[in-house]
């Protein structure tokens, strides 16, 4: 999954942007509502996290932006304005959530999967092509009878293709999930990355299509 956070303040930018990072997502971090608009306009996301109070123009107008494009980007409003008034407000120009500041990153992320999950970004809750299945709450991966826990970048490779099972996904798809824009792509990242997904579940778990890509097996 991968995300654009709109977020001024650089110790919540870096703060959010860790914590996502650590449940598995890609994380492209701007700071003014300028840049976040001609992100929104390059690259596909499946979510972005939008402050209120940016440099100009503030967040109610790169929300109003995002909706006039017609695309379906669902928007969570975070904000330090916590009158009935501005959610109201947030909400009627479309964002699909709204949480205020201080908040609890456990509560942001249950936030988003049930977003992620209703705009059909894995329709429930734990990821399955019948024999494999994948819970994003708490990364762990179940197969033949075991359970085992994935390290966060083994999560979010295995949770690209387990969206989409039966299709074969490049490297670069595959790198686009793990890796968001400041990150350096480590050499072979998706091999090691498999080879350590396959010692958990099996060397079928995931199938290597020579010169094209990986893939998992559609619904058994």
């Amino acid at each position: 999954m991968r995300i654009l956070l709109i977020e001024d303040d650089r110790m919540i930018g870096a703060a959010v942007t860790q914590a996502l990072k650590d449940a598995s997502y890609a994380v492209d971090w701007v700071t003014d509502g300028e840049t976040a608009i001609e992100a929104a306009r390059a690259e596909t996301y499946d979510l972005a996290l939008l402050d209120l109070g940016l440099p100009p123009p503030d967040g109610s107008e790169v929300l109003r932006q995002f909706r006039k494009t017609g695309r379906q980007l669902p928007v969570i409003i975070v904000t330090a304005r916590d009158a009935i008034d501005d959610r109201i407000h947030g909400l009627d120009l479309g964002a699909d959530d709204y949480i205020v500041k201080p908040f609890e990153i456990r509560e942001l992320l249950a936030r988003m999967r049930a977003i992620l999950r209703r705009q059909g970004s894995g329709s429930s809750a734990v990821l399955s092509n019948g024999a494999i299945s994948l819970d994003p709450a708490t990364h762990e991966v179940a197969h033949a009878g075991e359970t085992s826990r994935l390290t966060a970048r083994e999560f979010a490779l295995l949770q690209a293709l387990l969206l989409r099972p039966g299709t074969i996904l490049s490297r670069v798809d595959l790198e686009r999930h793990i890796y968001g824009w400041n990150e350096e792509v480590e050499s072979n990242a998706v091999e090691f990355l498999i080879h350590a997904i396959r010692k958990k579940l099996g060397a079928a778990a995931i199938r290597n299509v020579r010169g094209v890509g990986w893939m998992v097996d559609r619904s058994c």
